[in-house]
């Protein structure tokens, strides 16, 4: 749960005063996510309060953010499970989320200290925050959980126009070793199906089977 949307919340884990909230929210995020068998679990940072200065707040925010993942990956141990922590741009998504880029990230899980505790890099806010994203998802690719895409600026699939050559980055991924997902994070131009061409076409240039991608869909 991402908090009270009539307060303007989203997410819990660096707001101070709303620890209690975090720990019911992780209780009933692990119930969920035990029904239908993820073992990732999205720790949402939350927002710099509404007239503070970023600055101002950083210091005990991140004190508590460190708090709350730590406790949460001792419950998620317990369950197999990982914990996942997603900077968000605050250039154009949301201004006043505080856990915007990855770098702000790896701080804080070398500061935390767990290893169940991973990266969720969306490459569409690191690109609007940081760009450089060769470099940076070799550098952060061991802190790496899970990877989400959605093309800039437009957030569309990443075949439409926009900034990022995916096909390369995919291939870096598969050079690299990701096994894991990548989950398409975007806002389908049209019909969800026929939006999927980009993914089809990906996999025939790898050499692909048509059976596996009729697989893939069922």
């Amino acid at each position: 749960p991402a908090g009270d949307p009539d307060k303007g919340e989203m997410g819990l884990g660096a707001v101070p005063g709303r620890q209690a909230a975090f720990r019911e929210g992780l209780a009933l995020a692990v119930q969920y996510a035990k029904a239908v068998e993820c073992p990732r679990i999205h720790l949402m940072a939350g927002r710099i309060p509404l007239g503070a200065e970023r600055t101002a707040v950083a210091g005990e925010m991140e004190t508590t953010f460190i708090e709350n993942l730590r406790y949460a990956a001792d419950i998620l141990a317990q369950e197999d499970m990982i914990g996942l922590i997603e900077p968000i741009n605050c250039r154009i998504t949301d201004p006043r989320y505080f856990l915007n880029t990855p770098h702000q990230a790896a701080a804080i899980l070398e500061k935390v200290g767990r290893p169940n505790l991973k990266l969720q890099l969306d490459i569409f806010h690191c690109q609007i925050m940081d760009g450089n994203l060769s470099r940076n998802l070799e550098t952060y690719f061991p802190l790496i959980g899970h990877i989400q895409i959605a093309q800039v600026p437009g957030r569309h699939e990443p075949d439409s126009p926009g900034e990022v050559n995916f096909p390369y980055l995919f291939q870096l991924l598969e050079s690299l070793g990701y096994s894991g997902y990548v989950g398409c994070e975007y806002a389908p131009k049209g019909d969800t199906e026929e939006g999927l061409g980009w993914l089809r076409s990906y996999w025939e240039s790898r050499g692909l089977e048509h059976g596996k991608t009729e697989k893939a869909k069922e």
